[in-house]
């Protein structure tokens, strides 16, 4: 352990406080529960350190050395080397997020192109400036209908095909508080008109994912009617590579567009960190939580940024906020940015269509091979679910041993279906990776 005080520092600091020494500092605790005898191994130099560290992670397993079919929420997308060139520059690397927003002009300008390509892409009409993840984002999506109906509403209606990380994330979210949770226990196989019989006038918001969590893709139109004529808010989770190929939310006449950022431009970093997108109609917008940047201009009528609406949060709100959880993942936002300005509409649609068609080609193979199945016939994007002839926990296992890292067992939080995989496949799977997976597949049944 690296301590970076000196005995000088600690005398003053122990001065400062009026303890006579650091006894005297923790003279509160109970005797035998102070300076507890650790059981740590011998200490090492850095140079150790960092030899240690290197042998360890060389034992991971990542996309750079396996064909990879695993998704679930995050996926192994192309990043074009021009994203990280512009966030280790040092004037964004270095930021955390704009205290101090008249004086980070780049960053207010760079958040604000990023809440630009968010509304474009979701349909919406305001973005805010990100929050930590998917799950967050979902979860302050049914905040913001909290807030909406000044909590008279009492009823969210969430979608079992929403991803569990997010449900679970939600139902944290509201333990304690009142509202009703309802849904999350329908069959997940249903689709969204399994909804319709919750929605009734005390339901302040319905929460699906658009493609679902297996993937599948429903037209919510009639759901978005349903929800609109009890009164309630529609918020739509999305994968935003889809948007590139499928209807934007607005389209449905969504309210809240909440979703998972990773695929634009993020690496899997081993889960993080992420960005959560949050985007909603304009009427809307002194109920979202978070930051929000808006284009001005200056005394001499030069164009600038500033931090809108600032007046939120703890600054002023405080319990009456949507969230007081509002620190945006700028650096990561940054790189969604950059991702979207280069590929453009086209280059987006161009990849989306790349991920649809390879995801097609692999699940047409793959049901065709014996004890093997499509677990459902429903329309999907990049993402399907397959029943097995085993347990998914046994053939991952055989998979690896082939060099493959397959897919999201279903039955880790699906009970009943532990023999159902979920495959990914992105731009980065190749024809003879797919083909590869096929085979090992077939003899996996045929033994």
């Amino acid at each position: 352990m690296f301590h970076p005080h000196t005995k000088t520092d600690r005398e003053e600091m122990l001065k400062a406080v009026g303890a006579d020494s650091m006894e005297a500092l923790f003279a509160a605790v109970p005797k035998d529960q102070r300076f507890p005898e650790l059981d740590l191994p011998p200490r090492l130099t850095e140079m150790e350190v960092m030899g240690l560290l290197q042998d360890l992670s060389a034992g991971n397993e990542t996309h750079r050395d396996l064909p990879m079919f695993l998704g679930a929420g995050a996926y192994h997308h192309y990043i074009p080397a021009a994203i990280d060139f512009i966030l280790r520059r040092g004037e964004f690397y270095t930021a955390y997020t704009p205290y101090q927003p008249e004086i980070s002009q780049g960053t207010l300008q760079a958040i604000f192109e990023f809440q630009s390509h968010v509304i474009n892409l979701t349909g919406m009409e305001v973005s805010n400036a990100s929050h930590y993840d998917g799950a967050t984002a979902a979860a302050e999506a049914v905040n913001m209908s909290r807030v909406v109906f000044r909590n008279k509403r009492k009823k969210a209606v969430i979608s079992p095909a929403l991803h569990p990380h997010y449900r679970a994330t939600i139902d944290t979210y509201l333990e304690g508080e009142d509202i009703t949770v309802v849904g999350e226990d329908l069959d997940p196989e249903s689709d969204p008109t399994a909804l319709y019989d919750l929605i009734d006038s005390d339901t302040s918001i319905v929460l699906v994912q658009y493609p679902d969590f297996f993937g599948r893709v429903y037209d919510l139109t009639e759901l978005s009617e349903k929800t609109h004529e009890a009164g309630a808010l529609l918020a739509v989770s999305i994968n935003p590579i889809a948007l590139g190929l499928l209807k934007s939310p607005g389209e449905f006449d969504a309210d809240i567009v909440c979703g998972e950022g990773q695929p634009l431009g993020i690496p899997l970093s081993f889960g993080g960190p992420y960005l959560g997108l949050l985007a909603t109609k304009e009427k809307y917008v002194r109920s979202i939580a978070g930051r929000l940047v808006g284009e001005t201009t200056d005394v001499d009528g030069e164009r600038g940024f500033v931090l809108t609406l600032s007046t939120r949060e703890q600054h002023i709100k405080r319990e009456r906020a949507s969230s007081n959880i509002c620190t945006n993942q700028g650096l990561m936002a940054l790189a969604a940015t950059v991702y979207l300005s280069l590929l453009g509409k086209e280059g987006l649609r161009e990849v989306a269509k790349l991920n649809y068609q390879k995801a097609h080609y692999a699940a047409r193979h793959i049901a065709s091979l014996e004890g093997f199945e499509m677990w459902s016939q429903q329309t999907f994007f990049n993402e399907f679910a397959v029943k097995c002839p085993l347990p998914v926990a046994e053939l991952n296992e055989l998979l690896l041993d082939a060099g493959i890292m397959g897919g999201y067992d279903l039955g880790e939080v699906y009970p009943g279906m532990e023999n159902v995989m979920l495959i990914a496949v992105t731009e980065m799977n190749s024809k003879e990776e797919i083909d590869y997976l096929v085979n090992v597949l077939e003899e996996v049944a045929n033994e």
